[in-house]
């Protein structure tokens, strides 16, 4: 089976809420809401992955010293196994913006499972929630 390295990111606002981006149409698990990133290209580091990531899917700037590693997320789907290193960054320049359309949601930690989310996401939650 396949591993992807995927990275993602908790962006947290000065309200202390945590950023969720909602997959779009014609994706899979299209509805399904996430934390942002994406995958890490060859020769990338997850750190690199995500300032890229942030800056193409949300117009924000960030840096890898603002990228607080917290946690990961190991998970086997049918077709592949998703290994993604979770970080949180607090800091960022510009606004938070779906410059690919995206629904995002600023949410409260003790809410976040009233969102659905992949099967990858889920054991995040409390992970966060501890953290915050």
């Amino acid at each position: 089976m396949k591993t992807v390295l995927v990275a993602a990111v908790a962006l947290i606002d000065p309200d202390g809420r945590v950023l969720l981006a909602q997959r779009p149409e014609g994706k899979s698990m299209a509805g399904l809401w996430e934390f942002p990133g994406g995958k890490v290209e060859p020769g990338e580091t997850p750190e690199a992955a995500l300032i890229r990531e942030l800056h193409e899917e949300l117009g924000i700037d960030t840096w890898q010293s603002c990228l607080a590693p917290l946690t990961f997320a190991s998970h086997s789907y049918e077709d592949f196994h998703l290994l993604m290193p979770v970080f949180v960054c607090r800091k960022w320049q510009g606004i938070v913006r779906p410059v690919e359309g995206q629904k995002l949601a600023w949410v409260h930690a003790r809410d976040l499972r009233g969102y659905p989310m992949p099967p990858a996401d889920i054991p995040l939650i409390p992970a966060l929630q501890m953290w915050l």
